[in-house]
């Protein structure tokens, strides 16, 4: 039975940091990229960054040079590094493991406010 557990987010200041982690267990994440997705209040789920098995990376427009995704295979982890976060990044953040149909975890709540 393939899990999966978000963790790391929390309330920030405009301008912190937070580092996001997705642990799956129940099967191994080294044959699959992993991507990060987050969903506002009121919004659709959008895509926000992968990382591929040899370790290239993608992000939408909105967080390049600010986010950095990387994935530990022997600790079957992908993290989520998040700087110069902004209010527009409040959002649940969830992982996806896109074997089969996909599996999503529960999500971990990021809110940036002052």
């Amino acid at each position: 039975q393939v899990q999966i557990v978000e963790s790391g987010g929390g309330l920030v200041q405009p301008g912190g940091s937070l580092r996001l982690s997705c642990v799956v267990s129940g099967s191994s994440i080294s044959a699959y990229f992993m991507a990060w997705y987050r969903q506002a209040p009121g919004k659709q789920r959008e895509f926000v960054a992968r990382v591929y098995t040899g370790g290239i990376t993608e992000y939408t427009d909105s967080v390049k040079g600010r986010f950095a995704v990387s994935r530990d295979n022997a600790k079957n982890t992908v993290y989520l590094q998040m700087n110069r976060l902004k209010s527009e990044d409040t959002a649940v953040y969830f992982c996806k493991l896109p074997r089969d149909s996909g599996y999503w975890g529960q999500g971990t709540q990021v809110t940036v406010s002052s």
